[in-house]
């Protein structure tokens, strides 16, 4: 200790983890560059989550230690703060580049707007979204999209609904019934993994019956980029939330001690509601 802030111990994780980021970039950046680097991109990607494992383990173990105090348990919440941040900007990216190319691109390539000159290029073209005719013979869009009331819709109601079973849970956790809290978490990962296997049925359903695919055009580009990368963060959620649900069954946590807790609901419930958005402005709009 150093005053009354907890200073913690030399740790060897830092450096293994810039090495082995490292070797997931240069095998990932040579797999998609050169077409080779596959296998070091995946001896990389396990390297990662060995080093999350340990390091994490680390921490639990100072924090059951009861090393922190209340200065620690701010920089933690700062710093789940900030990564939340970051990803609402990498989310905010692929929304700003949806909204750039419905309501400047296509415009202008229609003669609309301050740089309408750009019809030039296609004559024929008509702006419509969703696109289902791209500019250019080489480019076939979709042939039809997703009907957002139906699978889209079931996904909205089990992702809603999780947000509601996460929060009983936490309710819980603060009332000390360690029981419910097991049910409610297990209820949220459960709707979890439907909302995967339901997301699933829906990416065969574009790829082999209305012909929407990463190919088809801007929409498709920018359909799946979305789509899949929010499917990514569910999964990543999901897995948090296990390993949150193990450390309750193992007797972790206190009804006044339990940010881990904490910051696996902040992100559920930001991948929740980026996936509103996503309902709203990739399928309904």
């Amino acid at each position: 200790m150093s005053g009354t802030y907890y200073v913690p111990a030399s740790s060897r994780w830092p450096v293994i983890a810039v090495l082995v980021l490292a070797v997931l970039a240069i095998g990932a950046g040579s797999s998609l560059s050169f077409g080779w680097g596959g296998g070091i991109a995946i001896v990389g990607f396990i390297g990662v989550l060995l080093v999350m494992y340990f390091w994490f383990g680390d921490v639990v173990k100072e924090s059951r230690s009861g090393l922190y105090d209340e200065q620690m348990d701010r920089s933690f919440r700062q710093g789940m703060g900030w990564f939340i941040f970051s990803e609402v900007m990498f989310f905010g990216a692929f929304f700003g580049a949806l909204f750039y190319i419905r309501t400047f691109a296509l415009p202008w390539l229609d003669g609309e707007g301050a740089k309408g000159i750009s019809a030039l290029l296609w004559p024929d073209f008509v702006s419509s979204w969703p696109l289902l005719n791209p500019p250019g013979a080489d480019i076939k869009g979709p042939d039809a999209v997703i009907d957002p009331w139906h699978l889209p819709f079931i996904n909205t109601l089990l992702l809603l609904s999780s947000s509601v079973t996460l929060t009983a849970a936490h309710h819980a956790l603060r009332a000390d019934n360690r029981k419910l809290v097991k049910v409610w978490l297990a209820v949220t990962l459960l709707l979890g993994a439907v909302f995967l296997v339901v997301q699933g049925i829906e990416y065969i359903e574009a790829y082999r019956h209305l012909g929407l695919t990463l190919q088809a055009g801007v929409y498709g580009g920018t359909f799946f980029l979305l789509t899949g990368f929010h499917g990514l963060h569910v999964t990543i959620g999901a897995i948090i939330l296990f390993v949150i649900w193990l450390r309750v069954i193992r007797g972790h946590f206190t009804a006044e001690h339990h940010f881990a807790f904490e910051a696996a609901a902040w992100y559920w419930h930001f991948v929740d509601v980026v996936w509103v958005g996503l309902f709203i402005f990739v399928y309904v709009v």
